[in-house]
C-alpha cells in the first residue's frame, strides 16, 4: 500500500505520521507537498495535524485552496481513502468532503490530554479492525475541535451511521462531563456516506508504540492497512 502524507506550511504532525507509516507499519510512505497535483500512484492520503498556514482566516481554510487539496477532492471522489487528523479533519470539512465544521472549543482554550473514546461505525476502512463500542484512549491537542452541524445535517450523519468516534469517560458513558470541547453529540470523528473519507480530532500517530505508553493508535492504522 502506498500512503501519501500531506505537508502544508504549518503542519507539525506530518513527520510523526510519516514515521508511524514507514517505520512502525513498514508501509510505502511519501510526503506530499501542498503544490502536488498528481496522486495517481497512491492508495491512501493522510492529512495530518498542525496549523496549516497558521490557521489564518480559520483552521484549514487556506490549505483547502491549494493544488494538493484540489487533487485530494478528485482522489476521494474516485473512492480512494482519505484520513484527516485534527487540522486534517478541519481541512476536509472546508473541502466539503465531510459535513459539519470544527469551531473553537467551548472554553476557548487549547486542550491537550489523553481522551477516552467509544468506537461507533466499524465498517469503515479506518475502524474495521476494532470491535464496535470498544473504548480506546487517544491524545487530543486542539483549540478548534468542537464539532458542529445544523440539526438537519446532524440527523443525517447519525441516521447514516457516519460517527466513528465519540468522547466518553473511562466507563464508556457519553456525557457532557466527558466532552472536552463541547462537540455536538460528543462527536470526535466522522466519515462520509461512502466510508472512504474520515476525519478525527484525536491523534492516533501519537500513541502507536510502547515508548509512548499506549498502542491504541495502532487500531486505527491496522484497520487502514488491512
Amino acid at each position: 500500500m502506498k500512503i501519501g502524507i500531506a505537508v502544508f506550511p504549518g503542519s507539525n504532525c506530518d513527520y510523526d505520521t510519516y514515521y508511524v507509516v514507514k517505520d512502525i507499519l513498514q508501509e510505502d510512505a511519501k510526503l506530499l507537498y501542498y503544490t502536488e497535483t498528481d496522486l495517481s500512484d497512491f492508495d491512501v492520503v493522510i492529512l495530518p495535524g498542525g496549523f496549516s498556514f497558521g490557521d489564518y482566516l480559520r483552521p484549514g481554510a487556506l490549505a483547502s485552496k491549494t493544488p494538493l487539496a484540489k487533487a485530494i477532492v478528485d482522489f476521494a471522489n474516485k473512492g480512494k481513502y482519505v484520513l484527516g487528523i485534527c487540522n486534517g479533519f478541519q481541512i476536509l470539512t472546508e473541502l466539503r468532503l465531510l459535513p459539519g465544521a470544527l469551531l473553537p472549543n467551548e472554553n476557548d482554550k487549547f486542550i491537550c490530554k489523553r481522551q477516552y473514546l467509544v468506537v461507533g461505525n466499524v465498517s469503515t476502512a479506518f475502524t474495521n479492525k476494532i470491535v464496535k463500542n470498544d473504548i480506546i484512549k487517544l491524545p487530543i491537542a486542539h483549540h478548534d475541535g468542537r464539532f458542529y452541524a445544523p440539526e438537519d445535517v446532524l440527523n443525517e450523519i447519525e441516521s447514516n451511521d457516519q460517527v466513528i468516534l465519540r468522547y466518553v469517560d473511562e466507563c464508556g458513558n457519553i456525557s457532557q462531563e466527558a466532552n472536552p470541547n463541547g462537540s455536538v453529540n460528543n462527536i470526535a470523528g466522522i466519515c462520509n456516506k461512502s466510508g472512504n473519507v474520515a476525519g478525527m480530532m484525536p491523534h492516533p500517530e501519537r500513541i502507536s508504540e510502547d515508548i509512548l505508553d499506549g498502542l491504541d493508535g495502532l487500531k486505527i492504522w491496522h484497520s487502514l492497512i488491512g
